[in-house]
C-alpha cells in the first residue's frame, strides 16, 4: 500500500509486543506487514521497518539478518546485551539504520538530560549518585535498559564511562561506598510497569530525580514514533534523542 509505513513486529506475544499491536491497529498512516516472535521465520520483504521487542540474542540475530539483506531498518526496546552484542549491533548499525533505546517515554528522555546536568554541575567528591529501578516480577535483566541509560548519562556528566564508575552490588559486610561510584538496586515484584529514581545525596541535602510509568502505552508510542522516524534514514545507530530532536538542543 503506497504511501503507508509497513512496520514488522518483533516479539508479537510478549507484553510489549502485544502492546504495540494495540497502537499499530489504531492508525491509519501504517501497515503491520509481519508479526512474530523468537522462534518464528519471519519474511521481512515487505517491512520498511521492524519494532524488536524480543530479547537481546533475539534482537542480535535480527539485526544480522536485517544488515545482511540491507533491510528493513530496525527499531531495539529489547534489554540486557553484554558488549560483545552491542557491538555486534553497532557492526549491523554500518548497512541499515537503527534506533536503540532502553526507554522510549518522551518523559524518561527528558530525564536522562537532567540527570546529565546535575551530575556535570554536582560534585562527585560531595553528592554521590544512586539509581533505583523496579518493575515487574517478569523483567529478567537488571539493572533495567533505563537504570543503565540513567546511568550512563550521570557518568558522562561527570566525563567518563559508565563502566569506569558503576558499583558492584551491595550484599553482606563491604567497603565504605567509594567517591564518584554510581550505584544501583533493583526491585522485581508483581505487575510494576516502570519506576525510576535518581538520588544525588550530599551530606546535608538529597536531590531526586524520578519517573512512573502507569501504562505501556506511552512505550508503545515512543517505539511507533521512532519506526516512522527511522524509516529511509541513512544507516547508522540512533537513539530516543535523535527521534524527539534532543541531540539538537
Amino acid at each position: 500500500m503506497a504511501g503507508f509505513v509497513h512496520i514488522g513486529l518483533a516479539g508479537a506475544r510478549g507484553r510489549m509486543g502485544r502492546a504495540v499491536s494495540e497502537i499499530l491497529d489504531q492508525r491509519k498512516d501504517v501497515v503491520t506487514a509481519a508479526r512474530f516472535d523468537r522462534t518464528d521465520q519471519p519474511d521481512l520483504s515487505a517491512c520498511d521497518v521492524v519494532i524488536d521487542f524480543t530479547e537481546a540474542d533475539a534482537s542480535v540475530q535480527l539485526a544480522r539478518m536485517c544488515a545482511e539483506a540491507g533491510s528493513p531498518a530496525l527499531v531495539i526496546g529489547a534489554t540486557g546485551f553484554t558488549r560483545e552484542q552491542d557491538a555486534e549491533i553497532e557492526r549491523a548499525a554500518e548497512r541499515i539504520a537503527i534506533v536503540k533505546s532502553g526507554n522510549f517515554s518522551l518523559g524518561v528522555n527528558m530525564l536522562v538530560g537532567l540527570v546529565a546536568q546535575a551530575a556535570r554541575r554536582l560534585p562527585a567528591a560531595d553528592w554521590d549518585i544512586e539509581i533505583i529501578e523496579a518493575h515487574h516480577r517478569l523483567k529478567r535483566d537488571a539493572p533495567s535498559g533505563t537504570a543503565l541509560m540513567l546511568g550512563e548519562a550521570a557518568a558522562d556528566g561527570r566525563g567518563h564511562d559508565l563502566a569506569d564508575l558503576r558499583g558492584a552490588p551491595r550484599d553482606g559486610l563491604g567497603e565504605e561506598r567509594p567517591s564518584g561510584e554510581i550505584g544501583f538496586a533493583a526491585i522485581r515484584a508483581g505487575g510494576i510497569v516502570g519506576e525510576h529514581q535518581v538520588i544525588f545525596a550530599a551530606q546535608d541535602e538529597i536531590l531526586t530525580l524520578s519517573h512512573s510509568a502507569r501504562d505501556r502505552a506511552l512505550f508503545a508510542r515512543g517505539a511507533v514514533m521512532a519506526a516512522l522516524w527511522v524509516k529511509g534514514r541513512s544507516p547508522g545507530l540512533y537513539g530516543m534523542q535523535d527521534v524527539l530532536g534532543f541531540q539538537q538542543a
